[in-house]
């Protein structure tokens, strides 16, 4: 079964089993409600099934208890651990949204040519809108703005993503 990331847990909170959580997850109130199954990797390949017990708000942090977990020192074996869901907990995203896995490997396609520029090695998001890098064959990565002038359609199924190059992109 495969697992995707949605918090890294970084620190314990107070004393009464809450752990701190750097999230990666877009939508944190439908991720961490209660009742919510979640799956703890440790770093030396452990893992364990939790339940959320609690979540909130705190600064930059999501913070969160488990069912069965009510003092520091049984959370304190969570930090540095990651916090991950497998495929069929993955929510379901409003339209124009796509999950990192499903665009990775997908073919680029320039509407302009009806050529194939590459395949989309990864997502940078700095700042306002994600950046799509795109690897070529014998070129340097081309970086595309997620914005509806460059990425014009995006078909999960086939693993095709349709963009136009704007003039200056590919320099």
């Amino acid at each position: 079964m495969e697992y995707f990331d949605v918090g890294k847990v970084v620190n314990t909170h107070g004393l009464k089993g809450e752990v701190r959580v750097i999230s990666v997850t877009t939508n944190p109130e439908a991720r961490y409600f209660e009742g919510a199954p979640l799956t703890w990797f440790g770093k030396k390949g452990e893992r364990e099934q939790l339940t959320v017990r609690s979540h909130r708000k705190h600064k930059t942090f999501d913070l969160l208890t488990f069912e069965d977990y009510y003092n520091i020192g049984q959370v304190e074996k969570f930090v540095g651990g990651t916090l991950r869901v497998s495929e069929e907990e993955l929510l379901e995203l409003p339209e124009d949204e796509f999950y990192v896995h499903e665009l990775v490997g997908c073919s680029v396609v320039d509407t302009d040519t009806n050529e194939e520029i590459g395949k989309i090695k990864d997502i940078l998001s700095p700042g306002a809108n994600d950046v799509w890098v795109v690897q070529r064959e014998g070129k340097k990565d081309l970086l595309l703005p997620y914005i509806e002038s460059v990425i014009l359609d995006v078909d999960i199924e086939n693993s095709v993503v349709t963009v136009h190059v704007l003039e200056g992109l590919d320099e």
